[in-house]
C-alpha cells in the first residue's frame, strides 16, 4: 500500500521441507484475496517454498 502496489505476490518457506499447503495456508491465502479486494490489490499467487527446488503454487493449485 505505502508502493502503491495494484497486485502482489506472497511466498513463505516450510522448514519441513514439504511444499504442500496446510489448512492454515490455504485460510491465510483466501483471507488475503478478501483484504485485497477491499483494498484494491490483487493477489496473483501464493508461493509455498520446500526442500531443494520444490514449492506450491497456490495459483496452480486453484485456490487462487
Amino acid at each position: 500500500m505505502l508502493n502503491n502496489a495494484t497486485s502482489l505476490i506472497v511466498s513463505h518457506h516450510h522448514p519441513s521441507g514439504d511444499p504442500h499447503p496446510s489448512r492454515e495456508d490455504i485460510e491465510v491465502t483466501e483471507r488475503l484475496v478478501e483484504v485485497g479486494r477491499i483494498v484494491g490489490i490483487q493477489l496473483l499467487d501464493h508461493i509455498i517454498v520446500g526442500a531443494g527446488e520444490e514449492y506450491v503454487s497456490l495459483k496452480a493449485q486453484g485456490v487462487l
